[in-house]
């Protein structure tokens, strides 16, 4: 089965955490209790939250309303659209940080 373009970019986001040795947790919405984005991880002890896209692809008005929630509680949020996105830069250089 060939992959969306959101899984091949989910797919590079899962390597690169790999790669730095985080936690990673992609849960699968059901439609049972409170919105979460894609993934919800840790590395070195922080929590963090990315949203994967289609290259070229924006969040939804539900997406950004719990990115805001976390990002109030506290944890950074990542929003990637491929490896050429500014969020999959800021992802990669916050995990480069905390190595």
């Amino acid at each position: 089965m060939a992959k969306t373009p959101e899984g091949k970019v989910k797919d590079k986001v899962k390597a690169l955490l790999k790669k730095h040795g985080a936690y990673q947790f992609w849960p699968v919405q059901m439609g049972y209790g409170a919105p979460c984005l894609d993934c919800i991880g840790w590395h070195q002890g922080r929590g963090f939250a990315v949203e994967t896209k289609a290259p070229g692809k924006k969040p939804t008005k539900r997406q950004l309303a719990t990115a805001k929630e976390m990002l109030a509680a506290g944890a950074p949020v990542f929003i990637i659209d491929g490896v050429e996105s500014h969020g999959w830069t800021l992802l990669e250089n916050w995990l480069a940080s905390l190595d």
